[in-house]
């Protein structure tokens, strides 16, 4: 026994290494696929659909967030001023999560029976208790109920928001059980927005599932374009550049991007091709302000975050410096683009 115990050891020493290095390996290996699964999941995102959230935030908006979080859901929440002003702490956690806030009226009156100026008054104010939460102002606006009209649409515009509606309903809002909401949102096409609602345990349920089908058919969750109004990839640090389809009849394009950003500012570039002489409108997010603009001419809107800027005869692309003011992650949307 005494002359096997040595060899014994050395087997077990030998083993004790062997393991380790095996261990290490698939130690390795687990970062590997760690790391190269990200890339794998974003190549699968064939299309965006906007997953959308009104009537926050709620008593449950926390349940909500935690639900979104833990089924990689960055979502749009179409928040009611009265309750951002009395649940400011939700409001921010909503940003915190990810999610995108825009403006859903003070109280979800029907506003298509209110005058011009109460309008005004309503979107205003709602958009002022949503940056004074959170630090951003919306540049989307849903109207309670679906319901709108051409002064409603102008009075959001002035106030540099875009109009969404929805192109499928959860019926959630109408006792839908997990089941059915699970089988309306299935209908979503990329590009399309879903309306759900804040607070409902139904809707919360059926987001695992939602995601599932989505997933099979390699449609992710996005932002909804305030250019379009339709759902689009998330925003990064670095915005891709933002294009406006020629106008009805015309041939005039805009394409913009931003080469330079810095602490408190940035650079804005814009080429317009398919016209000589052109008119492009930008819209820019408050509180953000345009400083300088160069080989163009500017004129702006009384709320002065809308900008028509016209040729000049310094050729086809111009540009302006914006001062972020506090808001660095918005960047200028182009509206329009027409020829002449």
């Amino acid at each position: 026994m005494s002359r096997l115990f040595p060899r014994t050891a050395l087997w077990s020493r030998r083993l004790r290494a062997a393991l380790a290095v095996l261990a290490t390996a698939v130690a390795m290996c687990g970062v590997v696929l760690a790391a190269t699964s990200t890339p794998s999941s974003a190549a699968t995102c064939n299309g965006y659909v906007g997953l959308t959230f009104d009537d926050g935030p709620t008593g449950s908006t926390s349940t909500l967030l935690n639900v979104l979080r833990a089924n990689g859901v960055r979502a749009t929440m179409f928040n009611v001023g009265q309750n951002v002003q009395n649940n400011r702490s939700a409001a921010q956690a909503q940003v915190a999560a990810g999610m995108w806030v825009a403006n859903h009226s003070w109280n979800h009156a029907h506003m298509t029976s209110m005058s011009q100026a109460q309008m005004q008054s309503d979107l205003s104010q709602t958009s002022s208790a949503i940056q004074s939460a959170t630090g951003s102002r919306p540049v989307l606006f849903r109207p309670p109920y679906g319901e709108t009209n051409s002064t409603l649409q102008s009075v959001a515009s002035s106030l540099g928001m875009r109009q969404v509606i929805w192109d499928v309903d959860s019926q959630d809002w109408n006792g839908a059980s997990v089941s059915q909401i699970v089988a309306n949102a299935s209908r979503l096409q990329a590009g399309q927005v879903i309306l759900m609602h804040d607070g409902i345990q139904n809707t919360r349920d059926a987001i695992p599932q939602i995601m599932a089908n989505l997933t099979s058919r390699n449609l992710c969750p996005g932002m909804i374009s305030p250019s379009t109004g339709r759902a689009v990839a998330p925003d990064g640090t670095t915005p891709p550049p933002t294009t406006t389809p020629p106008p009805a009849g015309g041939t005039c394009t805009a394409t913009a991007t931003t080469p330079n950003v810095w602490g408190d500012r940035y650079n804005t570039s814009v080429t317009v091709s398919g016209a000589s002489t052109w008119t492009v409108v930008v819209a820019i997010t408050s509180p953000q302000r345009v400083s300088t603009i160069w080989n163009g001419t500017a004129t702006w809107d009384s709320s002065g975050t809308v900008m028509t800027m016209r040729s000049n005869g310094s050729g086809n692309t111009f540009g302006f410096t914006t001062m972020t003011n506090g808001n660095s992650s918005a960047r200028p949307q182009i509206r329009s683009c027409t020829s002449g």
